[in-house]
């Protein structure tokens, strides 16, 4: 988005200042972190959502652990540094622990370590991976727009846009700089059952900038391809294997599908930081969620007692269902021979 940020540093009082997606579309609030447990707790409630938004937002809760620990005076110079490093290493563990499918999460993590281990401020790695995130998703649209035409209609399911990361988005980055070349274009969002990232988050970016979004209930998409109403299919990811495959909100798999029996063409936004090349398909834990998201509305319960629930946050689609996955530096086609 132009003019909303999603994360904010304040640097006179050392604190992060977040989007509380929890409370959109009705009211714009903003969730203060003071420490790298308030980071911790942002994360695993979902007032941050997202996976690049998650690992800048991680990194500056490494960041409050450090400034948190400058504070701390406890004897020799030694014991100092000691005590020092078991903080920072405890708040990695706990800020690594708040969702297990997002890569970004981790490495931006681990990058932290690493400066810290290098005597580099955290804080410092922190800003530049915020600044490079914005740098990045600009990219990402500007190479991605170039696949859609005027006049598409466009479907994209849960939130890829500015409020997933640091600004513009991945998958609504690409939407954005089509709609900023004056290409007449049209939105489907899916709402994304449970959670409705589509109706609440991605349907707020669009009409905010006046992008014209219709949203769907998640099961209309197949008869709108049926019926010729989707050009093109644009989603985010979480995690992208070295073979292509896409871990990604869960019902991408099954748009993926369904855009290969249509001949939709099927695209992923992501930056490289998504990419893991060093885990196969066996190891990723597929985060499963409190059943309570299915079974409320407005905290209202809407299934008999008793009545147990499936609540995956994420599936995996596999290359041969992908179109292309859309970069900061090139457009990857898996299936190119």
């Amino acid at each position: 988005m132009k003019d909303l940020r999603p994360i904010i540093w304040d640097n006179e009082k050392n604190q992060l200042i977040l989007i509380d997606q929890r409370k959109l579309p009705n009211s714009l609030e903003y969730f203060v972190c003071k420490t790298y447990e308030d980071v911790a707790f942002a994360i695993k409630d979902m007032v941050v959502r997202g996976a690049p938004a998650i690992g800048v937002s991680a990194a500056y809760g490494m960041a409050l652990a450090e400034l948190n620990n400058n504070n701390i005076a406890c004897g020799s110079k030694r014991a100092t540094k000691t005590k020092g490093f078991r903080l920072i290493e405890k708040a990695h563990n706990e800020l690594k622990n708040t969702r297990p499918t997002a890569v970004n999460l981790f490495w931006a993590l681990d990058r932290c370590m690493e400066a810290y281990k290098n005597n580099k401020s955290i804080l410092n790695e922190a800003k530049e991976i915020h600044n490079e995130d914005i740098e990045i998703c600009k990219k990402i649209g500007q190479i991605g727009e170039k696949i859609i035409n005027d006049g598409d209609t466009i479907l994209t399911h849960c939130n890829a846009g500015a409020l997933a990361t640091s600004a513009y988005g991945t998958a609504l980055s690409v939407i954005r700089f089509a709609h900023y070349n004056n290409k007449k274009i049209s939105v489907i969002a899916d709402e994304t059952r449970p959670r409705l990232q589509g109706a609440n988050l991605t349907a707020y970016e669009l009409n905010y900038e006046n992008i014209p979004v219709k949203v769907i209930t998640d099961n209309t998409a197949g008869f709108l391809m049926k019926m010729g109403k989707i050009d093109k299919i644009i989603v985010g990811a979480d995690r992208i294997l070295k073979d292509y495959t896409v871990f990604n909100k869960i019902g991408t798999y099954s748009l993926a599908v369904l855009a290969k029996y249509h001949n939709v063409p099927f695209y992923v936004g992501a930056p490289y930081s998504t990419f893991d090349y060093e885990n196969s398909i066996e190891d990723i834990i597929i985060e499963e969620r409190d059943e309570k998201e299915v079974k409320y509305i407005n905290n209202i319960n809407i299934m008999p007692e008793g009545v147990s629930v499936y609540n995956y946050a994420f599936d995996s689609t596999p290359a041969e269902l992908i179109t292309g996955i859309i970069t900061e530096k090139e457009i990857i086609y898996p299936n190119k021979k």
